[in-house]
């Protein structure tokens, strides 16, 4: 164990008696960049002007706007953008939080607990003062009657306790965990006295109190969401606030076709889009308006993890528990043909669970990762150590015959044959059928060619494309062969590896664990990555985890963009810098409404 010393020293923090930290923030790894008296973070301009409004497009639908629990389809931002947490993080750092509700932190050096001096005048909507009871209230609320993300999440949490007046401490058990003094710090806090007399358990439309920038204003179930900025709210000026939530509304308009939202995007009647379709991307915005300058199409390249967007298999599934099967119908798909007839060649091909990152593994392990490796060698598969892992690739003609061949050979280890051309077990006798399960239509395009390479090995294989609520409700408990997934990571992975791979949410319904992946060396690695003592060890362990997983072939790996993609009407100001760890929709909290050049382009249009 590292004391918690050697890791949060912070630029201004002190340590009291006992090795008590006690600071502004805290970092993970590393020093905060932001000291004490920090006036704002880098990528936003102070100066921002405050109105306006944004309006947004989002395929699918909304049945609640409690997002806290498994049940219903959460409205977009309805989690984040009306409630406030006790820390906030930044976007150019690998992981710092810093107070927001929660004016001071303090940390003792054997990381066992972790107090939050809450600020006085933190304020709920009503007016009402945000108190150590309604954290304390918040957090058993969630972990009881939540998504089981929070449960799995913070299963290290013995006690949380009010201390003084305004203080709230998290008791920790368990092996060391250095993450936890800062992911406490990361739900949303909800008020006690508005949900103690209401069923958190169901789903709901109507808006709830909070105590973050925005309320929700307006809505209809499944057509449109509107958010207000709350004038007078308490948190405005505070540093880590400071030149964010700068329009007075955001509204959400929802679709149900992606090319209808691209052409009410062009009519004007969305402001800006971030786009992940490379068709779309390199076709259908020619028009006059991209021209004139009027409609832009910019790039904002990043170094946040992509993670991986894939095909994802069931492995809960009988026919597909053999690794050799799964590895096998990865040679059926076809990259460098899709990219290049789709895609127009805009994307990289995924080879790793943390792409476009430090922590992705490359080549063959070596230094501190094969370290770690050999202390599970025969326990992990023999080609960690012999083979980089590479998804299986063509020549993009189309013509993919010597994969086929692999691909028959590995499922003929695997015990099945062709009989009749169909592909069976030797041993049941059953034939192999798989069921391609998507919410999204534009999938098909890439799904369907699949298929009939697949049907060329003698696998009985649909595609079945169902709504947004159905889809979410069939993956929730598992009921799918496969799905295409993206599994986001972020650029300091830890406590969420568990929800993600963990053998404990393997058959928990409603977790991350889609791959159903349940191997006590992958158990122990996140153990290992979430008691990283330094930034180098947690980079080594995450490479160690990402070859395991990847050598597991849970997934047949897709591919991913190095930048955020946008389309926007001329009509917003930016801040002059971009985070290097930029999240999606990042254009949200921080543009603003530019009146001079919405004049220019209403003139114009």
């Amino acid at each position: 164990m590292v004391p918690v010393i050697a890791i949060l020293l912070a630029t201004g923090a002190c340590w009291g008696s006992g090795g008590v930290y006690r600071g502004h923030g805290m970092a993970l790894h590393g020093e905060l960049k932001y000291g004490p008296g920090f006036a704002h973070v880098d990528y936003v301009d102070p100066n921002a002007f405050k109105g306006g409004e944004m309006r947004l497009g989002r395929k699918g639908t909304f049945d609640t706007l409690n997002p806290f629990i498994l049940k219903g389809v959460g409205a977009p931002y309805s989690g984040s953008l009306p409630y406030d947490s006790l820390l906030g993080t930044t976007h150019d750092e690998p992981f710092s939080a810093y107070g927001l509700l929660a004016k001071t932190i303090a940390v003792p050096d054997d990381n066992s607990w972790v107090l939050f001096e809450l600020r006085p005048e933190a304020r709920w909507h009503d007016g009402q003062p945000i108190t150590p009871e309604d954290v304390i209230f918040s957090f058993e609320l969630l972990r009881t009657q939540g998504h089981p993300f929070y449960r799995d999440y913070y299963a290290a949490v013995d006690t949380v306790i009010k201390v003084g007046d305004h203080g709230v401490k998290f008791a920790f058990g368990g092996e060391f965990n250095r993450e936890l003094p800062l992911i406490v710090g990361q739900f949303g806090i909800l008020p006690r006295h508005y949900w103690r007399d209401r069923d958190f358990g169901a789903t709901t439309l109507e808006p709830p109190l909070g105590s973050g920038p925005y309320r929700i204003a307006a809505l209809e179930a499944g057509r449109f969401v509107t958010f207000a900025r709350v004038a007078d709210y308490w948190g405005r000026e505070l540093p880590i606030n400071r030149g964010r939530y700068n329009f007075d509304r955001f509204h959400i308009d929802f679709y149900r076709d992606e090319t209808v939202l691209i052409e009410a995007l062009k009519a004007g009647e969305v402001d800006v889009r971030q786009e992940t379709s490379a068709k779309a991307w390199a076709t259908a915005y020619d028009i006059a308006a991209v021209a004139a300058g009027r409609l832009i199409l910019q790039e904002f390249p990043h170094q946040r993890p992509t993670g991986m967007k894939a095909f994802w298999f069931n492995t809960r599934r009988g026919n597909l528990a053999d690794r050799r099967v799964r590895q096998a119908l990865a040679y059926a798909f076809d990259f460098e043909w899709t990219n290049a007839t789709l895609f127009h060649g805009l994307f990289a091909r995924t080879t790793s669970f943390f792409s476009n990152s430090e922590l992705a593994s490359v080549g063959l392990p070596s230094g501190r990762e094969l370290e770690i490796l050999e202390e599970y060698r025969g326990r992990i598969p023999a080609a960690v150590f012999t083979t980089p892992y590479q998804p299986p690739a063509t020549n993009g003609s189309g013509q993919i015959r010597a994969n086929l061949r692999t691909a028959r050979n590995l499922l003929a280890a695997a015990g099945w044959r062709v009989v009749d051309n169909a592909l069976v077990n030797t041993a049941s006798g059953e034939r192999l059928a798989l069921e391609f399960m998507l919410h999204n239509s534009a999938a098909e395009q890439y799904v369907i060619p699949m298929i009939g390479n697949l049907e060329r090995l003698g696998v009985a294989a649909t595609v079945r494309t169902v709504d947004r609520a159905q889809y979410q409700q069939r993956v929730h408990q598992y009921d799918f062969d496969i799905v295409v997934n993206n599994r986001g990571q972020s650029e300091s992975p830890g406590n969420e590896q568990t929800h993600f791979w963990h053998s404990s949410a393997a058959q928990e319904p409603g977790s991350s664990n889609l791959s159903g992946i349940a191997d006590p060396v992958v158990d122990e690695l996140i153990g290992r990555l979430i008691a990283a003592p330094g930034r180098a060890e947690l980079v080594a362990t995450t490479r160690a985890l990402d070859r395991v997983l990847l050598h597991h072939h849970l997934v047949i790996p897709h591919w991913h963009a190095r930048a955020l993609r946008t389309v926007r009407w001329d009509k917003f100001g930016q801040p002059a810098a971009t985070p290097p760890f930029l999240r999606n929709r990042f254009f949200v909290t921080t543009w603003w409404h530019d009146a001079e050049r919405a004049a220019r382009l209403e003139a114009n249009n």
